[in-house]
């Protein structure tokens, strides 16, 4: 089809003192008939990056961003001010140890980026490692510089270190870099002393574990949709070209993922969609052969696997939605050696070079071994207690550590493996509100946990077992309780927890029955009067929790306005069901929450009419522009980050990256009328209402996202402005009809031109970034600084 335009002529506007820029529409480029319904969307010419109309359009907006934004500029300013206050600038995280060495980060003041570091282990006359307790800004003894990412980042635009693994010997160090912002990566294999050795590894996705000789690793591949679905084995300081496949998901609808895992003489390798899932065991004492398949696909069965040597524990739905707690017999006793005499050996022929006309995700010709562990072969040992959903479990020599939900909160849960029957003890933490988790270490070292709420700083602990009685001993082992010994808190110079009230309450939806919870945070002085200016943000998919956590960033806020995070349906906070309650055909219960916990707001007296502030990012950003279209009068500003307001278009088209694996989350509307209709109904971009006075908007967005295009905000912001008259529009006379005030209700679209979904890098960018957002919505609800 040949793209064509309306009568329309003119070129995209630059943006004046007055006057927002206008993207000409032009019809043709994306045209749907789909179940009777035609659509020709106008602006979707805007999709092509390197189009210099395009990208002129974009540095217009920027331009009328900057003018809409000069009269707060000050006031971000101090923002930034204020955060750099509440932060340590110069600071050092809590060591991990890999090996003979602690691995751990640092920062300095006047600095953006960290350094990574090492120190040699001691070890005392047990053998025992002795915890090492760096300070901030003072050398450790023996300590080395690995990666210093301030000189890595020297010229770039974007920066970006993903992620960090020694090899086993401890003589080299791999990590990820990305310096577009597109979440591609190049491997960097280096020597410690920082001489670097291989960078062949390029456009990779997520995932890596060294072989044991140190001399090799796997990786992930990624399809031109960016669905990590191919494993690959490397071979440092080989060509890319001689990267062997070892493992291939072939199925559209699922996305591979993994990382070392606690035993270190296995790797769990996972495959998932949002509603089933299997896995593999890959040996690195034996690289070359292909992992073993652990279970096959089971329908509405979700797999979450780690080995302990001889045996897997697995959480999984297979039984409830809600998942248990399984265990499974490894074939002899789980032995590499063993278990690599089942497998298939990898050979040149699978090489990028011989296979250099294949499609990523298409299947390997050989049919795989017998799964190691099916389903009929695991042992049930925990389900879920009332109102809990297990998620997930790490297993280690001395202890196995579960991680659930409760009552909407996260919890852990320890079972010391030396007793011979499961006993669950939950590692308590003294707060009516927060985030715990388990932090990864070696496979014979104790429990790490961390936690943290929005208004304390996170905390990292070491759990230590209790001593388990004697078989004899008649005393009852859940008796025992667990120590919790506190490593390190980060410190926020400035910031007392103890002057704010974090409360989580519960808000009634508007069916009578569902009970959305709630955290609430406010100035302990502050009263129910009906005065304050309140801040409200969401999320609400995939199952993912909006858990509440500590950001230095959000200090200022909280300063404020009256903060709540709404916990909607969608989200994980309440288990599954929760999640399955707020997906696909009704998914609109996320939004009706939303906008119920904006009117519990008012009505409660919390926030005064007309001062309410929405923010959401992502899927959460398509929360945003639902709850605008839905209910344009709740909320006096609004916040879309890198916002997914084009949902109908993108989960229609599946050559777009995520789509396939995304119909389990929304639908697939290209073969169900009722998912269609239901999409159609609250996508964002096509329910814009005209004549609506909308609250003012600021969306941000970055040209190298691939997880939400940077054309679907930005085509959104055009039909926001027609539709609420910011903009000259022509009448069938020819005549120019008045358009509203575009400074009254501000409309206006940041892009990083060299960024993707989580906008700019270095602690300082984002800073600067996050305050603009900030300065200008916080000026919109009559907060002046």
């Amino acid at each position: 089809m040949v793209p064509m335009t309306d009568t329309t002529t003119r070129e995209t506007q630059a943006s004046s003192m007055n006057t927002p820029p206008v993207a000409p529409k032009r019809y043709g480029y994306r045209v749907r008939d789909q179940f009777g319904q035609h659509f020709d969307d106008p602006w979707d010419w805007l999709r092509d990056s390197e189009d210099p109309e395009v990208r002129a359009h974009l540095e217009a907006e920027n331009a009328w961003a900057d003018t809409v934004t000069a009269p707060t500029r000050e006031a971000a300013a101090r923002l930034v001010e204020e955060v750099k206050a509440s932060t340590a600038l110069t600071d050092v995280t809590v060591p991990i140890r890999e090996g003979e060495f602690w691995y751990f980060r640092r920062f300095a003041e006047g600095e953006s980026y960290a350094t990574h570091h090492r120190a040699p282990v001691e070890r005392d006359e047990a053998g025992v490692p002795v915890p090492l307790v760096p300070q901030p800004g003072v050398p450790t003894l023996g300590e080395e510089l690995l990666v210093d990412e301030n000189e890595w980042a020297r010229g770039q635009e974007f920066f970006r270190l993903a992620d960090m693994y020694p090899s086993p010997d401890g003589r080299l160090i791999a990590w990820a870099r990305d310096t577009s912002g597109d979440e591609r990566y190049t491997w960097v294999v280096q020597e410690a002393s920082g001489r670097v050795i291989d960078e062949a590894v390029v456009d990779a996705g997520y995932g890596f574990a060294w072989a044991d000789d140190s001399q090799s690793f796997i990786y992930m591949g990624v399809d031109d949709a960016w669905r990590a679905c191919d494993v690959w084995l490397h071979r440092v300081g080989t060509p890319r070209e001689a990267d062997e496949l070892l493992l291939v998901e072939p199925d559209e609808g699922f996305e591979m993922g993994f990382a070392p895992s606690g035993f270190p003489g296995h790797v769990v390798i996972h495959a998932s969609s949002s509603t089933a899932g299997r896995a593999w065991l890959w040996l690195p004492a034996h690289p070359s052969v292909r992992p073993l398949p652990l279970m096959p696909v089971r329908p509405r069965t979700l797999v979450s696997a780690d080995s302990a040597g001889d045996r897997l524990f697995i959480v999984h739905t297979g039984l409830t939605q809600e998942g248990s707690l399984a265990q499974a017999m490894l074939p002899a006793g789980g032995s590499p050696e063993a278990l690599a005499q089942l497998g298939v050996t990898s050979s040149p022929a699978y090489s990028r070079q011989a296979l250099a006309d294949r499609t990523p995700g298409t299947p390997l010709p050989e049919e795989e071994p017998a799964p190691l562990t099916p389903f009929e072969s695991w042992e049930p040992l925990r389900s879920p207690g009332p109102g809990e959903r297990i998620t997930d479990v790490e297993a280690h020599a001395d202890y196995v550590a579960l991680s659930l939900r409760s009552g909407s909160l996260t919890q852990v849960d320890v079972w010391d493996r030396r007793e011979a029957s499961p006993t669950w003890r939950r590692v308590e933490v003294d707060a009516p509100v927060r985030t715990i988790a388990t932090v990864p270490t070696p496979w014979t070292d104790p429990l790490r946990v961390e936690f943290q709420s929005q208004t304390v700083p996170p905390t990292v602990a070491e759990v230590s077992l209790p001593n388990p009685a004697p078989a004899s001993s008649p005393e009852d082992p859940e008796g025992a309780t667990l120590t919790v010994r506190t490593l390190r808190t980060r410190k926020a110079p400035g910031w007392d927890p103890a002057q704010y009230v974090e409360e989580r309450v519960w808000v009634l939806a508007r069916d009578g029955a569902t009970r959305i919870p709630v955290t609430l945070i406010h100035h302990r002085d502050a009263r129910p009067d009906g005065t304050h200016a309140g801040w409200q943000i969401g999320y609400g998919s995939y199952e993912v929790s909006y858990d509440p956590e500590f950001e230095n960033l959000r200090l200022p806020i909280l300063r404020r306005v009256v903060y709540a995070i709404a916990h909607v349906r969608g989200g994980g906070e309440m288990g599954r069901a929760w999640y399955e309650d707020g997906k696909e055909l009704v998914k609109e219960h996320t939004f009706t929450d939303f906008i119920d916990v904006a009117d519990w707001l008012v009505d409660s007296g919390w926030v005064a009419p007309g001062r309410l502030v929405a923010e959401g990012r992502s899927a959460g950003g398509l929360l945003m522009g639902a709850v605008t279209n839905a209910a344009p009068d709740r909320f006096r500003a609004i916040l879309a980050g890198v916002p997914f307001v084009d949902a109908l278009s993108t989960i229609l088209d599946p050559s777009l990256p995520l789509t396939v694996g995304e119909w389990e989350e929304w639908g697939n509307p290209l073969s169900s009328r009722a998912v269609f209709d239901a999409m159609s109904r609250y996508t964002p971009y096509e329910n814009v209402p005209d004549g609506a006075l909308l609250p003012a908007i600021m969306a941000t967005t970055s040209v190298n996202d691939t997880r939400v295009e940077f054309v679907e905000p930005t085509k959104w912001v055009q039909r926001l402005r027609e539709a609420t008259g910011q903009v000259p529009s022509t009448d069938e006379a020819g005549g120019s009809t008045p358009a509203r005030d575009p400074l009254e209700r501000p409309i206006i679209l940041r892009t990083e031109m060299v960024a993707g979904h989580a906008g700019p890098s270095g602690r300082e960018g984002r800073w600067a970034a996050r305050c603009e957002e900030f300065a200008f919505a916080l000026g919109q609800v009559g907060v002046t600084l």
